[in-house]
């Protein structure tokens, strides 16, 4: 019998509900106390701590590691630096490049004297087709200084006219006309005018600005202030208590652009006096190998990654038993999120962990979005199954507007919600109801009517949800994620169709490199791939799941496999690796009725 974690909070959630059938979900827990500002974090434990590790990146064998006490001299010395230049609350400094020290040294000192830090997805500085993205990003936010790694990595774009007038840094800058080294701004030194300018910071000082992901409208920038990341870590750490006990570690390859890594991860270091080691692979064909060397070098007391980099992580760690030893003998959490994590996948961990040290540690997850800091609800008790997304955490305010099945529109409030979007006040408008609850557009079901306190498991967007032409609701998200499941590991994704058609097609994202190992062949015929032998491996398996199920609400009736990835330029993909599904169908529109054609050969009738 599996034992699993016993350090967790159990929940206790408060439940009303309204004469007008929506439900009111909080917390029982009160909320603990939270300091003014992300810097007030740093002064604490470079004190506390000066000689403990904070933020480290590989440097040749091993690694470039900065301290507390060091982080907190070359954080002032950048924030005088800042200052000198003119740099205070509407001086926005935009960083291209991805995770790295000077990086979060530089957002620190931003942070430190109120400027706020715009990072970008690195691939809309070096994808030359993306260069839209970073176009629409810079004109909306008028930075003063843009910040990359390397200057000569990133010099196409920083040639682009929309850098006129800004000053630009790089840690290497390589010589280059008109950029300024990093390391000349840490000698200036700090005085009386970076007291001022750190003592001036509030709670409500704009602290980030991040671009959502532009999925459904061009990327808006999301006003993050210091009260909404500091209120979310202590909400985290009331919730996970372990946080607490022990300075926590991660090595941890999640892009700072997006809020999962850049608040969340990084800022749980930082207020928790733990070590961040930055991983520079990803869960990618010829990245994740390096993944797994950081790993080997320094593995966590947490690990938090998206369902297929641990998938990926599951097989490197069956085939190694140093690595499967060295990984969960000192590990308190596996936290996924952006998925289900596959139920295998699951079950693979918990046996590995429950081999190594006895006890599997809590295997969680939580649900927020950018808007949100991002942890609004946590699953913080033990559970057996992915997908539960949990209860509310302390201080935040869910309502549920149920449908006739009991499926819940979930809106938040709180003080972790986003003040508004940067210069856009209608948007900002529609995205808050009459009672000032933020409008997320997610949907959620109860893992237990009876029990609310079993927490909530997330049903999908709203916006996703389409009718066939029998009148028929087909919710999407769900119903994409349990395919996807019987595709493993053909399908690297997925978009369901069948919106004012008779029944449900799947257009495949397949995934190269497993068909290339099974040797199907990658013939194609515009735009889709007609291997007779992939095209049958991909019958039998949905034949397979058709016969387990019933209703035309859940059933694949047509498959059709694309032989053009997901394109980031033509804004089918996100810098966070989610489909566009609008933008896909559109640009795909002669795919989509190729489907629908049942004499077409490159379609799989089931």
């Amino acid at each position: 019998m599996i034992k699993r974690a016993s350090n967790f909070k159990p929940h206790r959630t408060e439940r009303e509900d309204r004469p007008d059938g929506s439900i009111l979900l909080r917390s029982s827990y009160p909320l603990g106390p939270v300091v003014r500002c992300t810097g007030d974090w740093l002064h604490h434990w470079a004190g506390e701590a000066p000689n403990r590790v904070f933020l480290a990146e590989r440097s040749g064998a091993g690694w470039r590691e900065e301290r507390y006490g060091s982080v907190l001299q070359k954080v002032r010395a950048l924030a005088a630096a800042l200052l000198e230049r003119g740099m205070d609350t509407t001086t926005p400094i935009i960083v291209l490049s991805g995770a790295g020290v000077d990086h979060g040294l530089l957002a620190l000192a931003a942070q430190y004297i109120g400027a706020p830090i715009v990072p970008v997805a690195e691939q809309y500085s070096l994808v030359h087709g993306a260069h839209n993205r970073l176009r629409h990003a810079v004109e909306l936010v008028k930075p003063k200084m843009a910040y990359t790694v390397d200057a000569a990595q990133y010099a196409e774009a920083l040639a682009l006219d929309i850098f006129e007038g800004v000053e630009i840094v790089a840690s290497r800058a390589g010589g280059g006309a008109g950029v300024t080294a990093f390391d000349d701004l840490l000698k200036v030194k700090a005085g009386p005018d970076v007291d001022a300018a750190f003592a001036a910071i509030t709670p409500d000082t704009v602290a980030k600005i991040l671009m959502t992901s532009g999925s459904t409208s061009d990327p808006k920038g999301v006003l993050t202030t210091h009260r909404m990341m500091c209120t979310n870590q202590t909400q985290i750490a009331d919730a996970l208590p372990f946080l607490r006990k022990r300075p926590p570690r991660i090595t941890d390859w999640l892009p700072w652009n997006h809020v999962f890594g850049g608040s969340h991860n990084f800022n749980m270091m930082l207020a928790n006096g733990g070590s961040l080691y930055i991983d520079d692979g990803k869960p990618v064909k010829g990245l994740f190998e390096r993944t797994v060397e950081n790993l080997s070098l320094m593995p966590g007391t947490l690990s938090f990654n998206v369902p297929v980099g641990f998938s990926m992580l599951l097989k490197a760690l069956t085939d190694d038993a140093d690595l499967r030893q060295r990984f969960f003998e000192d590990l308190d959490l596996i936290f996924y999120a952006g998925a289900s994590l596959p139920q295998e996948v699951w079950e693979g961990l918990e046996r590995m962990a429950s081999e190594v040290k006895g006890e599997v540690p809590l295997i969680t997850s939580s649900w927020g979005l950018t808007e949100t800091a991002p942890a609004a609800l946590m699953q913080m008790e033990p559970t057996e199954r992915s997908g539960v997304v949990g209860v509310p955490l302390n201080g935040v305010t869910v309502k549920l507007i149920p449908d006739a099945d009991m499926r819940c529109e979930v809106r938040v409030k709180g003080p972790t919600i986003m003040p508004g979007y940067f210069e856009a006040p209608e948007k900002t408008k529609e995205a808050f109801d009459e009672e000032g609850f933020f409008i997320t557009g997610d949907a959620m079901t109860f893992v237990d009517p009876t029990d609310h306190n079993r927490g909530m498991r997330f049903d999908g967007r709203i916006s996703e949800d389409f009718k066939l032409l029998t009148g028929t609701w087909v919710r999407a998200a769900q119903l994409r994620i349990d395919v996807l499941s019987c595709l493993a590991p053909l399908a690297a994704d997925l978009v369901v169709t069948g919106a004012d058609r008779d029944e449900i097609g799947v257009m495949i994202f397949p995934n190269l490199a497993e068909l290339e190992r099974e040797g199907y062949a990658l013939d194609e015929e515009a735009g889709a791939l007609t291997d007779k032998l992939l095209l049958g491996d991909i019958h039998r398996r949905l034949a397979g799941r058709a016969r387990e199920i019933s209703g035309s609400s859940t059933r694949v009736g047509r498959a059709i496999v694309l032989a053009e990835p997901a394109s980031m330029p033509e804004a089918e993909m996100t810098a966070k690796g989610n489909l566009n599904f609008r933008r896909i169908l559109q640009r795909r529109a002669a795919l989509l009725e190729r489907l629908y054609d049942d004499g077409d050969p490159a379609v799989t009738r089931i």
